[in-house]
């Protein structure tokens, strides 16, 4: 039977972690903390947990004021809330004077379900990704989350950590290594690239499988850190196979596919297909339902698939 961990919840447990290792760790929260599972870590460090209530911006001012005293804050709640609802303090509080707080959102995405588009970040990566200064990262599965905390954590910099709210199926290897801003080749291939983050790096997999029952041979990049992004691996893997198709819980304005869009067009044109949100607000329904109404499933990865691959022939013709 395959693992399946929520990403909050081995955030959760490595944060425990932590602060066993570090007394400069602390933790805020905004009256989220059983969902968000920084109660683990208030439950063990009562005195270096901070509930600041239903007020994210004066939990992001706080952050701000403990990372310029020496300590390590993670500020963690829902992902609306700790990017659009408190965009100034972090911009000008946190990413601005480069403070080490690390901004851990939890509930992103459409999977958040049926508590509906007011509640779905969509637009979260784009938000941070902008900022100066900001590293955003976006873990596959559980077991990388706690490899991402603990690099963050020795990282010296402001940091925003997209999580999840479901249970998410283990993908990543024991003997794969979490480096910041270092990408992981999943799967080799020839014919194309699907280059996943978060949730979508699972699915990503499983789409390689299907392709590879119809002859296609395609590779799976793993871009955990969406800033800094591995260029130097998406452009290897680009001259490789020749087309690119990203995968991202989020709208495709901005995140993953805008950043891989981006870094291809000006350094090698290649045929670059996108799966995520369409610019359009989430609704309520199950994650199941709604990961399949907004093409966030293999199947889906495979049509783009073959789309892509049949654009680099034309071009190739040309």
């Amino acid at each position: 039977m395959q693992e399946t961990t929520a990403t909050r919840e081995a955030y959760g447990q490595a944060l425990v972690e932590l602060g066993r290792r570090y007394s400069e760790v602390v933790v805020l929260d905004a009256d989220l903390s059983k969902s968000t599972r920084t109660a683990l870590f208030a439950g063990e460090f009562p005195l270096r947990f901070f509930n600041l209530g239903i007020s994210e911006a004066d939990m992001m001012g706080t952050a701000a004021g403990l990372a310029a005293s020496g300590y390590i804050p993670f500020a963690s709640t829902f992902g609306v809330f700790a990017t659009g609802r408190v965009y100034d303090q972090i911009r000008n509080s946190i990413a601005y004077p480069r403070l080490n707080v690390k901004i851990v959102a939890t509930h992103t995405g459409i999977t958040v379900g049926e508590d509906g588009a007011s509640h779905q970040a969509l637009e979260d990566i784009a938000l941070m990704r902008v900022l100066p200064n900001m590293t955003v990262v976006a873990p596959a599965d559980g077991y990388q989350t706690a490899q991402a905390v603990k690099a963050i954590a020795a990282y010296n910099g402001p940091v925003y950590l997209r999580l999840g709210r479901p249970k998410v199926p283990r993908v990543i290897p024991p003997e794969l290594p979490f480096t910041l801003g270092k990408a992981q080749l999943l799967r080799p291939g020839r014919d194309l690239t699907l280059v996943a983050a978060g949730i979508m790096v699972g699915i990503a997999l499983e789409a390689a499988a299907l392709l590879q029952a119809e002859g296609l041979e395609a590779a799976v990049l793993n871009m955990h850190t969406i800033k800094p992004l591995d260029g130097d691996l998406l452009l290897q893997q680009a001259m490789r196979t020749g087309a690119v198709v990203t995968a991202e819980e989020h709208s495709i304005i901005g995140g993953l596919g805008g950043a891989v869009a981006e870094l291809l067009g000006e350094s090698y044109p290649v045929p670059v297909l996108r799966a995520g949100i369409r610019d359009i607000f989430g609704q309520s329904g199950t994650p199941e339902a709604l990961m399949q109404k907004y093409g966030l499933t293999a199947q889906a990865l495979v049509q783009l698939a073959r789309a892509a691959v049949q654009m680099k022939s034309q071009n190739s013709k040309v």
